[in-house]
């Protein structure tokens, strides 16, 4: 028998990058036209990061909530889990995912400001520029295009979009970056051509967030170190 650290990801993934998005594929059909109501929720979001307030950012978490845990039952228990015996897992962090965004609405909004730029920019791309990656593809079309809300990749990226605006504690952050970190890997597996892309995504949110968390006078003295 084979030490487990002679395995690699291939050795695990049972399914070939035409499965996977036939699965996209066959998620999309099922559930048209909800993706109108995907549409909806993502400019419900992209208002509470543009004119942010108690209560829109209250809807906004409580719809991002929504978005995980239909994403977990929907697609990870229901679909994905018929070629990756992983998905139930999966399917179990979004759940954990979708809890803490209930437990985010319901917390005192941050004040402090935050680059509010990027984290539009994010959800922006998530939102109307990622289902065009479908066409990008060799093969690919629009009923397989990953849109917000119903497929995980653009569903998490756009909540990161939100953490970044909301300057959200980390605890908030470590799933949609473990995700970005896993679905990654697996499209470079699968030699999908925007593999990086996810990743790279993660890391400009956590860059943001990082920046973004140092106070003025604290970037002040680095511009302007004493003598």
């Amino acid at each position: 028998m084979s030490e487990w650290w002679t395995y690699s990801l291939s050795d695990f993934l049972m399914f070939s990058s035409r499965s996977y998005y036939r699965l996209i594929e066959s998620c999309n059909a099922a559930i048209w036209p909800a993706h109108l109501l995907a549409l909806v929720a993502g400019v419900i979001v992209i208002n509470a990061i543009a004119r942010p307030s108690q209560h829109t950012q209250r809807v906004a978490a409580l719809v991002l909530a929504g978005a995980w845990g239909w994403v977990a039952w929907a697609y990870h228990l229901e679909r994905y889990a018929e070629i990756n015996t992983a998905a139930p897992y999966f399917a179990a962090a979004f759940l954990v995912q979708a809890l803490l965004l209930c437990w985010l609405a319901f917390r005192p909004g941050n004040a402090a400001p935050a680059p509010r730029r990027v984290a539009l920019g994010l959800t922006g791309l998530a939102i109307v520029a990622y289902p065009l990656l479908a066409l990008a593809r060799d093969g690919g079309e629009w009923r397989q295009a990953e849109v917000f809300g119903i497929a995980p990749d653009p569903t998490v990226i756009v909540t990161l979009g939100v953490l970044l605006a909301w300057r959200a504690h980390a605890i908030f952050w470590l799933i949609p970056v473990s995700w970005c970190l896993v679905s990654g890997a697996t499209l470079m597996e699968l030699k999908v051509g925007h593999a990086w892309l996810l990743p790279a995504l993660a890391l400009t949110a956590v860059l943001a967030r990082v920046m973004g968390s140092k106070k003025p006078r604290d970037l002040n003295s680095t511009a302007n170190p004493r003598s």
